[in-house]
């Protein structure tokens, strides 16, 4: 059989540089691996930034993958819209063009028989008139409804 022994570096065993956290000194430790610090802070260079520029540097925050989830999401969505836009608009042509191809012509035939049925309305008002001036009386012309012969 194998037999281990365990062998012990004096290295890690050494004290390490460093705070410890019985100095009294850590409260005052401050993280200086900062890229930026609150002394070179300048006001006035965030107020010059535009929100693009933010936004633009928002991409780091976000990891790769979850950018190309979001931005094939995005471009789904996208064609999903621009799929539906198409669809609709050529949808309303159909319907818009059907309307005037069979609607229009509808239409003027509803107003043409309309309008004949308000002649023969005043036509039978007009016999109905001259039967009540000259009952009885007949027209020997057409055309001269209403009228007694002479």
């Amino acid at each position: 059989m194998v037999e281990l022994e365990e062998v012990e570096d004096p290295e890690l065993q050494a004290p390490q540089p460093g705070p410890t956290d019985d100095d009294d000194d850590s409260a005052d430790y401050t993280d200086t691996d900062s890229s930026i610090s609150t002394s070179s802070l300048n006001p006035s260079a965030f107020q010059s930034e535009t929100i693009s520029e933010r936004i633009l540097a928002l991409r780091d925050m976000v990891s790769p993958s979850t950018r190309r989830r979001i931005s094939s999401t995005t471009s789904q969505f996208t064609k999903l819209v621009k799929g539906g836009a198409l669809w609709g608009g050529k949808g309303l042509w159909i319907l818009t063009a059907s309307a005037l191809m069979v609607g229009v012509p509808w239409a003027m035939a509803f107003v043409e028989e309309q309008q004949v049925m308000e002649m023969e309305r005043e036509q039978r008002a007009r016999e109905s008139a001259g039967e009540v001036l000259a009952p009885g009386a007949t027209t020997s012309q057409a055309g001269t409804q209403g009228r007694a012969p002479l």
